[in-house]
């Protein structure tokens, strides 16, 4: 979990993530952060799964950075991920198509897609496309990534909440076991990679924004730099199914990776829910202020009950430090401190995620 301010790494974020569904990874050196070509597009689910070379473009817009898949090949190769076994006809929704190729991508696949574009210079090229293919792409002035913000106020396109954009779809609430029959494509805003990233992660561990309307399947290209701190949770594979090596960090931040997020059915337990998911990412901020620090130090400000005895029933020593802790693991200390009937009050807590959220 990232805070801002707070200097959490991303580690947590996509541990989290993990956590809470299930992962693909499509390594990539998609964009450059110049308005140049980047060669050497190497996408990579598993080792006997290969995709051919390809280039892409980073286009600019006047108020900030932002990417777009403009191959055709990189295109075709994120349909077959969207698509895997399902049938033609599924809905996808796509965020800032920008030009339109993976957009025709997907709508040759037979894909119904709702273009979600926050730059209106692409829009009337994208409504052309959508006049010519019966109906299955509707072009809407939204930006996804700015969907539901904490300090509304008067929302006007292209930020929009979430009931505005699927009452006017016509989409409805699922139940969370039956999962929801939507997709998500998009990448990344550039420079606030991270708080989105928090708070997708936010929304939906408290079932909010798109989450409320059941487990809606993300997939998205994040940073490479991103991608890679979380080694606990995920390896990365190159062409010839070797794990990487550390590659330098501006190439890090320059290649992008491609994620698939699958929320569990049983993601919440009885005891974490979306009622109490902020004390567990408070406990998760409080142990990553200090991430090299030994766990046991951190316990006497997250709880009143003994360290040790927590210690023990996690069965950890008394010397592990956070970051060799697991996602399962934290989980696991939530529940023990969750389940305690040792003490009354279970948790030291200050309501800090409301503010970090703003």
């Amino acid at each position: 979990m990232w805070v801002p301010g707070a200097g959490i790494p991303s580690r947590l974020t996509l541990s989290a993530f993990t956590r809470a569904g299930r992962f693909c990874v499509l390594n990539s050196g998609v964009v450059r952060w110049k308005d140049v070509p980047a060669e050497n597009f190497h996408p990579q689910l598993k080792p006997d799964v290969g995709f051919g070379k390809s280039s892409s473009r980073l286009y600019k817009s006047r108020s900030e950075t932002k990417r777009y898949v403009t191959s055709p090949r990189v295109a075709e190769a994120v349909v077959r991920m969207l698509r895997g076994k399902r049938k033609a006809g599924q809905l996808i929704l796509e965020c800032n198509p920008g030009p339109g190729v993976l957009t025709r991508a997907l709508l040759e696949s037979g894909a119904r897609v709702i273009a979600l574009e926050s730059d209106k210079n692409f829009i009337p090229e994208l409504k052309s496309l959508g006049d010519s293919v019966n109906g299955r792409l509707e072009v809407i002035y939204c930006d996804f990534f700015k969907l539901d913000p904490r300090n509304r106020g008067t929302v006007t396109p292209p930020v929009m909440t979430s009931d505005m954009l699927f009452q006017y779809l016509g989409v409805k609430a699922h139940p969370w076991k039956k999962g929801f029959p939507l997709k998500v494509v998009g990448i990344l805003p550039v420079k606030t990679e991270r708080n989105t990233l928090w708070k997708i992660l936010h929304d939906l561990y408290s079932c909010s924004s798109v989450y409320k309307y059941g487990r809606a399947e993300l997939n998205l290209f994040i940073s490479e730099k991103e991608c890679r701190e979380p080694s606990s949770s995920f390896d990365m594979y190159t062409v010839k199914g070797q794990l990487e090596k550390q590659r330098h960090r501006e190439s890090l931040e320059q290649n992008l990776c491609f994620i698939q997020l699958t929320p569990h059915r049983n993601l919440f337990t009885g005891t974490l829910t979306p009622f109490n998911y902020d004390v567990f990412f408070h406990m998760l901020r409080q142990c990553f202020m200090k991430r090299n620090a030994k766990l046991i130090d951190h316990l006497p400000s997250l709880s009143p009950i003994d360290a040790v005895h927590i210690l023990k029933q996690i069965k950890k020593h008394k010397d592990v430090r956070v970051i060799d802790m697991y996602p399962e693991d934290f989980q696991r200390l939530f529940e023990t401190i969750e389940c305690s009937k040792d003490d009354t009050c279970k948790w030291l807590y200050d309501g800090f995620m409301e503010d970090t959220l703003a």
